[in-house]
């Protein structure tokens, strides 16, 4: 076999294999609202494919249409300074959604406890490594299975840890101040 036959072979082993890990059970929940209710009243907006507010007269968010128990989601967020977001997981609440009312995957370098700021859950699981976020697009990568909790933030584990108080409910992307965008939002089941 020439060269060019054995890399059309690879190419298209690499395309079928992409392929596959796509469809294993992830939901794109990106570029559309379609999949989402609007909590709170921030200019929430899609450009490029990105989820994008930089104004609001309080807490807001997108919140799932679909209840998850066990899952893991992956998405990358970008912060300019001062900015406070999240992804708030198993919400107990819709009418009060609050980092004690659900698992928050904190967005917020500079909150005054450090011990829930980006990277850690605010209440339940502090960071384990301090990793600044601001004006660069990030990674989160999060399971959460029964009450086993695992946080991934740009590639670093942040929490692997342990939490009893919530097992089911929605997941939001929370406009809190500054700007925020998120894009490539994807969620599968466990």
């Amino acid at each position: 076999m020439n060269n060019v036959k054995k890399a059309a072979v690879v190419i298209s082993f690499f395309f079928l294999g992409a392929c596959a890990s796509m469809d294993d059970g992830w939901m794109d929940m990106s570029g559309s609202f379609d999949s989402w209710n609007m909590v709170g009243n921030a200019n929430w907006r899609i450009e490029n494919g990105e989820f994008i507010a930089d104004s609001a007269s309080g807490i807001s968010h997108l919140v799932t249409e679909e209840v998850f128990d066990d899952f893991q989601i992956q998405l990358e967020f970008w912060n300019h300074e001062g900015a406070n977001s999240g992804v708030f997981m198993r919400i107990q609440d819709l009418a009060a959604i609050t980092d004690s009312t659900a698992y928050e995957a904190n967005i917020f370098d500079d909150r005054p406890d450090q011990s829930g700021r980006t990277g850690g859950i605010p209440n339940f699981l502090p960071p384990a490594v301090v990793i600044d976020t601001w004006d660069q697009w990030n990674s989160y990568d999060i399971t959460m299975r029964g009450n086993e909790v695992e946080v991934y933030l740009n590639g670093v584990k942040t929490i692997d840890g342990t939490d009893d108080n919530f097992r089911s409910g929605p997941i939001s992307l929370q406009y809190g101040a500054g700007t925020i965008k998120f894009r490539n939002v994807r969620i599968r089941r466990l």
